[in-house]
């Protein structure tokens, strides 16, 4: 049978296909084998998308260990959005991870105008521990940094181009700063 993987061949069939390839952009590579023409629609690197996931898996194994009931359930709802965000192939871990906090940071607000205090805490303390599984936020000077950027970029000068300049700002920022934050900047440097 013919070598597989990246001395080859194909890693389905054995068939030698020549040099295996790696094609696409760094946060989504794919496979590509030029002679026959095909390019994987599958990640190349599976590994370093699940990293998450399997970081979280082995934490609820310890929460679980360890007795913690609070972590094992916030973890376990976490995992069970991250799954079916992979299921359905929608949204990056990064976002669904994003969208949890921000769910469980407005629940708390929400439990704390009702006079809820133990509820609010409780909510605070999941997305603190969400937080812990999300990519450094950008500091204060970096974000105006990218964000004036942005602006001379976009060619904004006014309040009625800010749309302009947050399509320019968000694609620089990546997901690394909450879109409220970034709002308000933008607002403030065509202000002033």
């Amino acid at each position: 049978m013919a070598a597989r993987g990246a001395k080859g061949g194909c890693g389905l069939c054995g068939q030698r296909t020549g040099r295996v390839s790696v094609v696409g952009t760094a946060a989504r590579p794919r496979v590509q084998l030029p002679e026959m023409g095909l390019i994987s629609d599958r990640p190349a690197y599976p590994a370093l998308r699940m990293a998450v996931q399997e970081q979280i898996k082995a934490d609820l194994r310890e929460a679980m260990r360890a007795g913690e009931r609070d972590k094992v359930a916030a973890l376990r709802l976490v995992l069970s959005e991250l799954q079916k965000a992979a299921k359905e192939g929608a949204d990056d871990e990064v976002t669904v991870l994003r969208r949890e906090r921000k769910r469980r940071l407005e629940a708390a607000r929400a439990y704390r105008e009702g006079g809820r205090e133990d509820l609010a805490n409780g909510e605070e303390a999941e997305a603190t521990l969400i937080d812990g599984y999300l990519p450094a936020e950008l500091s204060e000077d970096e974000l105006k940094t990218i964000i004036d950027q942005a602006v001379r970029e976009s060619g904004a000068a006014t309040p009625q181009d800010m749309g302009k300049a947050m399509k320019q700002a968000m694609a620089a920022v990546g997901g690394r700063a909450d879109g409220r934050r970034v709002s308000e900047l933008v607002r403030a440097s065509l202000a002033g």
